[in-house]
This record gives structure tokens, C-alpha cells and sequence, in this order.
């Protein structure tokens, strides 16, 4: 009788352990992905570049410029350790956004025939930038500390409702010094989700690929120029 109770104490108690062992997995699990974006915060400081003006945070100016900067600085920095260098190419990681591995293909491929002073190029190592995917009540966005830190996030909700490919070229484009216009036509890229979830166009236009062209003509050779003067 002795161990008949034993037993059976041992047994409620290992139950409750496996409960409690459930509710604490659930627990970590649910706070692993009701945010995705939280495993890379931009932290206080950062600046946010929103695709829909209705998500935007009254700074996208002031991220766009954050944003650009940072990547300009990385890449200056490879550049004068290799001044031989024809090609300006921004190096992206896609690995942490496998579920929009072909749209970021595709708008790196649409800018790459966009534009000739700068190359988007995909890498497995650290790159310039990166790509994450989750939710995010905010939406996708591009973002920055402003110290060299940078990453494009894409939010799934968004992505269904807007064309994706848009979606990533768009915040692509802040990648490469474009900022916001919102109250652009659907023939502007960055106009973003301004014109309305019908808007399907996913190229820069004239306007926007000449400033892109200029941008990492003359940005580039004055973040060159601050680099070697550190140097």
C-alpha cells in the first residue's frame, strides 16, 4: 500500500512538472513570435521609414537620411580598401526573410536594371543591410540606429494585402538614398502604399532612378573622401 501511494504521488507529480514544463514552452514560444520585429529592435534612437502613411512615425525624412548614410559609410569603407573597384555593390542578407526570398531576387533584379551606379548584390555573410520577415502592427518599414546598423523588415499582413514585389523595391529604395512621397502617383515607387492596394507598378521611375544614379555618384565619392581623410 506503501508504494502504492509512492507511486501514485510520483506520478501526479511528474504530471504536474510536464504542465508545467508545456506552460512555460507555450509561453516562450507565443513571446518568440507575437513579434518578430522585437528580435531586432531599432532601439530608442532609430528612425522608421513606413511603406503606408498611415504606419509612419513623423520621422521618415530624417530615417530615410539615417538609413542611407549608414549604408553609404559601410560601403565607402570596403570601397577604399579596394580602390580598383569598377562597380559600387551594396551587399544585402536575405537568410532571416525566407518566406520573401523571390521578391527580394526580384527587386534587387528590378533596381540592378534600373540603375548603373550602384549594384545590389546577394550575400550569406555580414552585409550592408539585412532582411527580416514577421508581423508587425506597423507594417514593413526600413530602419536605422543611425551608427551603421540597418535592416529592411517585411510584414506578412502587408505583404497579402499590398503587391510584394512593390513592397520590397520600395523599401529597397530607402536602401539606396530615396525617400517617402506618399502623395505620388502609382507611377512613383516610393509613393509606397499611398495610391492604394491596386497600385501593382514595381519600377522607379525616370525621376527616381536619375537621383538614385546621382546619389551614389557624388554621396559616394564624398563618404570615399571622409574615409581616406580618417584613414
Amino acid at each position: 500500500m506503501q508504494s502504492s501511494r509512492t507511486g501514485a504521488k510520483s506520478a501526479k507529480s511528474t504530471r504536474r512538472l510536464l504542465a508545467l514544463a508545456l506552460g512555460l514552452g507555450l509561453a516562450s514560444a507565443a513571446l518568440g513570435t507575437a513579434s518578430p520585429a522585437s528580435a531586432h529592435p531599432a532601439g530608442p534612437a532609430a528612425t522608421r521609414a513606413a511603406y503606408a502613411p498611415q504606419a509612419g512615425t513623423g520621422e521618415s525624412a530624417v530615417g530615410n537620411k539615417a538609413f542611407f548614410d549608414a549604408v553609404l559609410k559601410s560601403v565607402a569603407e570596403k570601397q577604399a580598401a579596394h580602390p580598383n573597384l569598377k562597380t559600387v555593390t551594396v551587399y544585402y542578407n536575405a537568410s532571416q526573410a525566407p518566406s520573401f526570398r523571390s521578391q527580394i531576387s526580384s527587386a534587387a533584379s528590378i533596381w540592378n536594371s534600373s540603375v548603373s551606379n550602384v549594384k545590389l548584390q546577394a550575400t550569406s555573410g555580414g552585409g550592408d543591410f539585412a532582411y527580416y520577415e514577421g508581423s508587425d502592427p506597423r507594417g514593413s518599414y526600413a530602419s536605422t540606429d543611425g551608427h551603421g546598423s540597418g535592416y529592411i523588415f517585411l510584414d506578412y499582413a502587408q505583404n497579402q494585402q499590398y503587391d510584394s514585389i512593390r513592397v520590397v523595391a520600395h523599401e529597397t529604395g530607402h536602401v539606396l538614398g530615396l525617400p517617402d512621397h506618399y502623395s505620388g502617383p502609382c507611377s512613383e515607387l516610393m509613393s509606397g502604399g499611398g495610391p492604394g492596394p491596386s497600385c501593382t507598378n514595381r519600377y522607379p521611375n525616370a525621376t527616381e532612378r536619375a537621383r538614385v544614379n546621382q546619389l551614389w555618384a557624388y554621396g559616394l565619392a564624398k563618404a570615399l573622401e571622409k574615409v581616406n581623410h580618417v584613414r
